[in-house]
Formats: C-alpha cells, sequence, structure tokens
C-alpha cells in the first residue's frame, strides 16, 4: 500500500503490492492463491496482481480502479467482480480465457463497441452490467436497444444483467416477468387494485437468486484433498512401522528358548 499526498490536497492511492497480498491471503508464494477479497479498499493501482497467476476468484468492487491492465495475464481466472469502480476499458479481459462470470456494473463504460473484446471469451456464461434496482450501472445501458443488442452479442451468454436468457429456466423467468409487467398495467377499477399492490410488492426472490453460478473445478479443494491424502498415507505408514516395532518388541519379550531344552 503506497499513500501519496500532495499540497492543499489529502489522497491517498493505494496499489496493490506482493505485501499487500501475502497479508491478505497468508500465502508465501503468489502463484499459489486461488482466491482473493480485495473490496473496497481503495485500490487504484493493480500493480503485482498478475503475478497471481493460478488465480481463479477475484473480487475487486467498491475501489478507484480505472485501468485493467495486469488482469490479462490471469489465464485461470473464472469469477471476476469489478462493480463500482472507474473503469472505461475492458481490453485486457480479453486475455481471461476462462473467464466464465464477469460483474461490471457501476463503471465508465459508455459504448456497446467497449464489449467486442469480451466476444471471443467461449466460456463466459454471466454478464452485469447495469446493477440491481437502485444501483448504478453504466452509461452504456441507456442506449437504445441495449439489451437486443447484448442478446445479439453475447448468444452464448445465459445470464445478462442478473436475467436469465438462456438456457435452464429462463422460460420460467421471463413468464414470470412478463407476469409482473402485466399485473402492474391492470386497471384498478376505483379500488386499491391489483396494480397498486404490485407496486408495493417484495420480489419472490432474493437479489442474485436466478445468477448463475459457474460450473468451475476448485482447485483449492483439489490441493486441499491432495494434501490430506499425503497426511492419510504418512499416518498409514508410521502405523505399520509401529505395529512392525512392536511385534519385534514382543517375540524379544514373550519368545525366549526354555533352559530345559538344552542337553548338557
Amino acid at each position: 500500500m503506497e499513500a501519496r499526498g500532495e499540497k492543499g490536497e489529502e489522497a491517498e492511492t493505494v496499489r496493490i503490492t506482493a505485501q499487500l497480498l501475502k497479508a491478505k491471503t497468508g500465502e508465501f508464494d503468489l502463484e499459489s492463491v486461488l482466491l482473493l477479497k480485495l473490496r473496497g479498499l481503495g485500490i487504484s493501482d493493480l500493480g503485482c496482481l498478475g503475478e497471481c497467476s493460478n488465480l481463479e476468484w477475484l473480487d475487486l468492487s467498491g475501489n478507484a480502479i480505472t485501468h485493467l491492465g495486469p488482469l490479462s495475464s490471469l489465464k485461470a481466472l473464472a469469477v471476476l467482480n469489478i462493480s463500482s469502480n472507474r473503469v472505461t476499458s475492458l481490453e485486457p479481459l480479453s486475455g481471461c480465457e476462462n473467464l466464465q462470470s464477469l460483474n461490471a456494473a457501476g463503471n465508465l463504460l459508455g459504448s456497446l463497441q467497449q464489449l467486442q473484446c469480451l466476444t471471443g471469451l467461449r466460456g463466459l456464461e454471466s454478464l452485469r452490467l447495469s446493477g440491481p434496482a437502485g444501483c448504478p450501472g453504466n452509461p452504456l445501458c441507456t442506449t437504445h436497444g441495449y439489451r437486443a443488442a447484448m442478446a445479439e452479442m453475447f448468444p452464448g451468454v445465459k445470464v445478462i444483467d442478473g436475467e436469465r436468457v438462456s438456457g435452464r429456466g429462463s422460460e420460467l423467468y421471463q413468464l414470470c416477468k412478463d407476469l409482473d409487467s402485466s399485473l402492474k398495467h391492470f386497471p384498478s377499477g376505483g379500488r386499491v387494485g391489483v396494480a397498486e399492490l404490485a407496486g408495493s410488492a417484495k420480489p419472490w426472490v432474493a437479489e442474485g437468486y436466478w445468477d448463475l453460478r459457474p460450473a468451475r473445478r476448485s482447485s483449492i479443494v483439489e490441493e486441499a484433498y491432495k494434501q490430506f491424502s499425503e497426511v492419510l498415507q504418512e499416518c498409514r505408514e508410521l502405523s505399520k512401522r509401529a505395529d512392525d516395532t512392536i511385534s519385534q518388541a514382543e517375540r524379544a519379550l514373550h519368545i525366549r528358548p526354555d533352559s530345559s531344552s538344552y542337553i548338557f
């Protein structure tokens, strides 16, 4: 973490360093870091983050990031949250070839053309650029025909802005959405009508219920299982050697020559 101040202005620039990463993860080797949460730390410079070459899950939301350059080397990255930052370009993410889920809501992306760099990510299944109700999105989300353009640009993406647009459950999601829309336009007839009730109704499910949870291999679990198996094998070997030692001791103590068997 580095702080820089100028005369007449109190400002702090937080830069990701090896020391910061080691303190947050407890890992001595940056290549061993698989999961990293750096939410709301005031980070503006990603520094050496690109050295976490095996990183799979990364949360950088709620910072002051403008450039994503170091992320281009994260080939194993599957889940990325960069919401509520100051990002103006997603170009470096074209190098994240295993990216499956991206949340970039609340940034400064102003044109649909800025999303072209993501079209080559064949594994991308969930993309969020517009935040939930009451939360900021991106300037491009107000573009005429935004929804249709997104669906055309990313035909393989199953969830866009929290809405399931393809795959299992998409028909039900659309049905519920159409039903809600119909209820809101239902005439009240002089009473407290359905429209008023619909306007005050709460969502049926919690925010994010329909979001896709990308299926991905968990290297964290695999590594833990591997270490457990190695320890278990060592325990078995120690147990076997202990049994052998005990057997030898028992033979030495209890199986002694009978003096009457000797003939003088």
